[in-house]
């Protein structure tokens, strides 16, 4: 399987009263993606401004490949509180650089050789974007993996945009939360979460559904099995990029051959782990990338 594998989407910095961090659940994902030996891109847009600067820099100081190309508009931020239970809530900045990604040669050529890629619905909230995305996914290989995170919290979305960003993926990765607000759009309210997911599964002929239910646990589901894992004690710091540090450690492990039970034990443990930091994109511990070398 092609090694390349890309977040396409949102980049921006996540702005706490006390730091600044580098976010977007695209960019998350590309990062922890890379630190398990992948080709891993972030793809996005800045405003040719001081913070679009500053975060070109943050980016090489990860080294994270990016096509990240530079636009008229605005940089822009989302403001992150944590509300009494540790949730983050999010104040974010519309009519900026990644709601306006262009679809350049650079990323029709980065598409064609990337056989990865995880999307969500932030990044298509105008024309610009969304149509962008659709042409990246119609460029990649066939065969090639496309996440759909569906990234419902920020509540840019609407029920034909997730039908239409479901059609155009072969995997999601969803959270409880996320769950209802689906249920509640295609009329599913009297199904429990499992029995949605499963059934999103084969509506739109889905390979893998991930569903993320905080300290509860986990679960990932296929046409032939279902997989569960609780979640691991630990002592959480916040909550912001466990969700894409668990998707890019379980796609990691998937890509690698290992079994659906394995890849998901290790995306619970990454995930957890990135609970007990400050930050979306720390640095894995390298007991975490073992199974990915040598092989």
């Amino acid at each position: 399987m092609n090694n390349t594998v890309v977040g396409l989407g949102e980049i921006l910095w996540d702005v706490f009263p006390e730091r600044k961090v580098l976010g977007g659940a695209p960019a998350n994902f590309a990062y922890h993606v890379s630190q398990f030996g992948y080709n891993g891109y972030a793809a996005s847009a800045v405003g040719d401004d001081l913070l679009g600067k500053e975060i070109l820099s943050s980016l090489a100081e990860k080294d994270l490949n990016y096509v990240i190309e530079v636009t008229d508009y605005p940089t822009g931020t989302v403001k992150v509180t944590l509300n009494k239970t540790g949730v983050p809530e999010y104040e974010i900045c519309e009519n900026v650089a990644w709601d306006n990604i262009p679809f350049t040669a650079k990323l029709e050529n980065l598409a064609k050789n990337t056989g990865t890629v995880s999307f969500g619905s932030l990044a298509q909230r105008n024309s610009v974007s969304k149509e962008t995305v659709k042409k990246f996914l119609a460029a990649m290989p066939e065969n090639s993996v496309k996440i759909f995170d569906i990234n419902l919290r920020q509540h840019f979305y609407t029920k034909e945009l997730i039908h239409e960003s479901l059609q155009l993926a072969n995997m999601l990765k969803i959270n409880d939360e996320e769950v209802i607000i689906v249920a509640e759009l295609f009329d599913l309210k009297d199904d429990n979460e499992q029995d949605i997911c499963k059934l999103l599964l084969e509506r739109y002929n889905l390979d893998i559904v991930i569903l993320t239910k905080g300290t509860e646990g986990s679960f990932v589901f296929t046409s032939k099995e279902t997989s569960f894992q609780p979640t691991p004690k630990v002592h959480v710091a916040d909550t912001v990029g466990a969700g894409d540090s668990f998707t890019a450690a379980f796609v990691a492990s998937y890509m690698h051959g290992e079994r659906i039970a394995d890849a998901h034990q290790l995306a619970m443990e990454v995930s957890a782990y990135v609970c007990t930091q400050h930050g979306a994109m720390p640095r894995l511990p390298d007991a975490y990338l073992e199974l990915f070398r040598n092989k």
